[in-house]
């Protein structure tokens, strides 16, 4: 295979680092920032459940985390276009998350723990849109779907060591979510630091964009995104309204004794670990294939919610499991295709819409799946089955409407 173009030299006015060192080290902030939140989304269902919250609180509070996390990038987003101040938004995310995880190990209280929950997920929605779009410049030159593939497989070795620590703590503490979460503030300090460096090494990551397509100049602020960025955004928003969270998943594991509490940190460990390979994988293959390896996201989807409420130990955990799967193409991938439809002079803007079309859904899908549980698990189980069959006909109406672009 060719090297694709501007991989491997220096760009002009990134100090000499290049493009695959610029994704490494943006990598190893998001390493370390996952090890700080998902360590704590790990056991966010239990820690709640522990205050008193009963499935539906966890699916609405869980499910608003993920909302707050998409639908503020609304905002977000199209002030990172404005200002053009990337770097400023993603340091003050981050900062954000850092702070609120280790202060929910001693809440307490129900409500002061749903919202440092939904605080912590605020801080990804601050920092999300500028992230994407330094990240997506850096990818011009090494691969839409490799880059924003290796990225979040680094996100995951964080996010796998995270639970692990977590689930020790909690094991040698009798499950004491204080010291637990507390001790997550020394890789939150790295990040932070790590974050601060590499804006100095690369001020101007977008050089890196220029160079690799020197025929493109720097895109202006305004104007509409493409007709195609928004059927694409409708398919996703469709397949996540099916997706049920962790929060909902741990739920059923703990009260169905299941699992137990410091085991559910183990199994989340798991779920992150085969989110980094499905993720590496579909990168790899949208770059040689294109959109049509997304057929796969309504499937596992609706393989979680067919495997994950079950009562039997081993297909629950396996649902989990491909819950994570689903999650690497969704952080991964679904990123990557945004990029390629969008120029970077509104891409921060896209970002900002894609994620809260899919925020709105993720506070659906949250509600739906903590709601149904509580009712009837065989009515959970047919409702995202169906949801996931329009999802599959909205990516058929999506390919059909790119393939018309491409041919203009």
């Amino acid at each position: 295979m060719k090297p694709v173009p501007g991989a491997e030299a220096p760009m002009d006015g990134t100090v000499g680092m290049r493009p695959w060192r610029f994704v490494v080290w943006f990598g190893t902030v998001s390493l370390l920032a996952d090890f700080v939140y998902e360590g704590a989304r790990s056991v966010t269902g239990p820690l709640l459940a522990s205050l008193g919250a009963s499935s539906l609180v966890v699916g609405v509070v869980t499910g608003a985390g993920e909302a707050a996390a998409l639908g503020l990038r609304l905002v977000s987003g199209p002030l990172a276009d404005r200002t053009r101040r990337f770097w400023g938004l993603a340091i003050a995310g981050y900062a954000l998350t850092v702070v609120s995880v280790p202060l929910l190990g001693v809440a307490g209280v129900l409500w002061a723990a749903c919202v440092l929950v939904i605080a912590e997920r605020v801080g990804k929605a601050v920092r999300s849109p500028a992230k994407d779009t330094l990240l997506s410049h850096a990818t011009a030159a090494t691969g839409r779907g490799r880059g924003f593939a290796v990225h979040e497989a680094m996100d995951q070795i964080g996010a796998l060591v995270g639970p692990l620590l977590v689930a020790g703590v909690l094991a040698l503490t009798g499950d004491d979510y204080a010291p637990a979460l507390g001790v997550l503030a020394v890789p939150g300090v790295a990040a932070l630091g790590v974050l601060v460096w590499l804006r100095t090494r690369v001020p101007d990551p977008e050089a890196y964009e220029r160079e690799a397509v020197p025929r493109t100049p720097r895109a202006a602020s305004g104007g509409r995104l493409p007709t195609a960025f928004w059927t694409y955004a409708a398919f996703t928003a469709a397949t996540t309204a099916g997706f049920a969270t962790f929060g909902v998943l741990s739920y059923h594991l703990v009260q169905r004794h299941l699992l137990t509490t410091a085991w559910v940190p183990v199994l989340y460990a798991g779920a992150m670990a085969v989110d980094a390979v499905a993720a590496l994988a579909t990168g790899w293959l949208y770059d040689r294939h294109g959109p049509r390896v997304l057929v796969v996201l309504p499937v596992l989807t609706a393989a979680v919610a067919c495997l994950a409420f079950t009562d039997t130990v081993a297909p629950a955990a396996a649902g989990s499991l491909v819950w994570g799967a689903a999650m690497g193409i969704q952080e991964s991938t679904l990123r990557a295709m945004v990029a390629d439809l969008v120029p970077s002079g509104r891409r921060a803007t896209a970002y900002g819409i894609f994620a809260g079309v899919v925020g709105a859904a993720s506070l659906a899908g949250g509600a739906l799946t903590g709601g149904l549980y509580g009712y009837s698990i065989p009515v959970l189980i047919t409702v995202v089955v169906g949801i996931q069959v329009l999802a599959l006909a909205l990516l058929a109406v999506t390919a059909a409407g790119r393939t018309r672009v491409g041919a203009g």
